[in-house]
């Protein structure tokens, strides 16, 4: 297969949280079409090797927002490609990449409930595609974004999901935090709660439903644990599980 190879500049960069960023590219020649979910490969100036060079990132904004893409990007612990992005890149940085690509997408006709459960940056797909709902006012029906991270400083687009759930009906967000001391569920109108994200989602989906579809993004062990729960413990079929690796 011939990739399709992109020069692009970054536009903008912004603080999510204490170890995130976002990070606006423009495209040399336009915007590529994608399908909200779909990732690209950065060639990135941090090796020699071009395996070694190479770093994938789902694209955080929808297929019809402005011409812009936009990158939701955590800086690990010893990491070169987040250590580059967050020491050396800049506005005006170039940026190669290629793609889009990637079958984490939306299995449209959409004639279920959908599922969302992330943790950290692997919200940006789901993002895309609750974006591109909205935007494209696509039929569908309910949609649950459940979102896992250590503390409540590292929820990720926090404020635009609290008002989705506020103006949208089919809208739920759930948010659980592994380290925190104390939750203050009254601090927000989403619900917040204490621990692991496994424990969220079957508490919601104890009961097999024919009319859902999860969908799951995050790190291995996240996702391994997940799909064990929901198919061999909760007994659904795993036709109705979906799932994107990050590392």
């Amino acid at each position: 297969m011939a990739w399709t190879w992109y020069n692009s500049i970054v536009t903008k960069i912004e603080d999510e949280s204490p170890t995130t960023k976002r990070f606006w590219l423009n495209v040399e020649d336009g915007k590529p079409d994608f399908i909200a979910g779909q990732f690209v490969t950065m060639d990135l100036p941090i090796h020699e090797k071009r395996l070694k060079r190479w770093r994938s990132y789902s694209i955080a904004n929808a297929p019809s927002d402005e011409e812009d893409l936009e990158f939701c990007i955590v800086k690990l612990e010893g990491g070169l490609a987040s250590q580059y992005f967050f020491e050396k890149v800049e506005v005006g940085t170039p940026i190669k990449f290629k793609g889009p690509s990637g079958a984490f997408c939306l299995r449209e006709p959409i004639e279920k409930d959908l599922i969302f459960i992330c943790t950290g940056t692997g919200v940006a797909p789901f993002r895309s595609m609750l974006l591109d709902l909205i935007n494209q006012k696509k039929a569908h029906k309910k949609i649950h974004l459940i979102f896992g991270t250590r503390y409540k400083e590292g929820i990720l687009y926090e404020e635009e999901f609290s008002k989705w759930q506020e103006t949208h009906e089919f809208f739920s967000y759930s948010v659980c935090l592994s380290r925190e001391v104390a939750i203050d569920q009254g601090a927000v109108s989403y619900e917040l709660s204490k621990g692991y994200i496994h424990e969220v989602y079957k508490s919601h989906y104890k009961n097999p439903r024919t009319d859902i579809a999860f969908y799951l993004c995050g790190w291995k062990n996240m996702v391994d644990q997940a799909v064990e729960t929901l198919n061999v413990e909760l007994g659904y079929q795993k036709e109705q599980i979906h799932y994107e690796l990050y590392g």
